[in-house]
This record gives C-alpha cells, sequence and structure tokens, in this order.
C-alpha cells in the first residue's frame, strides 16, 4: 500500500466545547492508499493539559502501533478523540509528535486550505 505524508498548506483549528484545542500552520496531510487524507497536527501546537491518555492501543500494518488520547474540556469529555504514533515506522516518520482527531468526537476540524 502506498502512503504519503506531505505538508498541508494553510492554518487548521480543532475545537471541542467552545475552545481550540489545536491550532496550527505546520500540518501534515498523510494519504493512505484510497481513503481520504487524514491531517496530522503537531502536539507543540496543542493545548496538551487538555488531553489525557487512555489504556487503549490499535496497531496499523504500515505506520505502526497508536495510542489514544481523550479530550477533556470544562463538562464534556470525547473519548479516544485523539490518535498519536509515538514510534512509527520508518515510511511514515514524519508523523512523529503529530495528532489525529476523530471529526465526529469534536466540534470541529477547520482546514482553511479548503475553503
Amino acid at each position: 500500500m502506498t502512503i504519503t505524508v506531505a505538508p498541508h498548506p494553510g492554518r487548521v483549528r480543532v475545537r471541542f466545547n467552545g475552545q481550540t484545542v489545536v491550532d496550527t500552520t505546520r500540518a501534515l496531510a498523510l494519504q493512505e492508499g484510497g481513503y481520504k487524507p487524514v491531517l496530522y497536527l503537531p502536539r507543540a501546537d496543542a493545548d496538551m493539559t487538555l488531553f489525557a491518555r487512555t489504556a487503549q492501543t490499535t496497531r496499523c500494518p504500515h505506520k505502526g502501533q497508536a495510542s489514544y488520547y481523550s479530550l477533556k474540556v470544562g463538562d464534556r469529555t470525547a473519548v479516544n478523540a485523539v490518535w498519536t504514533y509515538e514510534t512509527p515506522h520508518d515510511q511514515v516518520a514524519a508523523i512523529r509528535e503529530h495528532l489525529a482527531f476523530y471529526p465526529d468526537r469534536v466540534d470541529a476540524i477547520e482546514d482553511e486550505a479548503a475553503a
């Protein structure tokens, strides 16, 4: 399977419960086979105080083992809304220290490049 990782133009913001949890101009777009591209956002541009590591993990044969975080903002929690590859395979090493979000578990993923 062909996987590409490339810089994503523009600004990306993730909002949850009225708060911006990530705001970046350094997103990466991972394209895997015929799937829709997934945006990976640098942890350095996230408010990691709102993220809580969970016990959930999954394994992808092409990317490696994913770890998960829940988001908690105010009185709302989005369980396992975020995944990350802390030790990704060499082919996708660029996504190390990046976060990806399930769109249906956050309020918005605002992608100015897509506008």
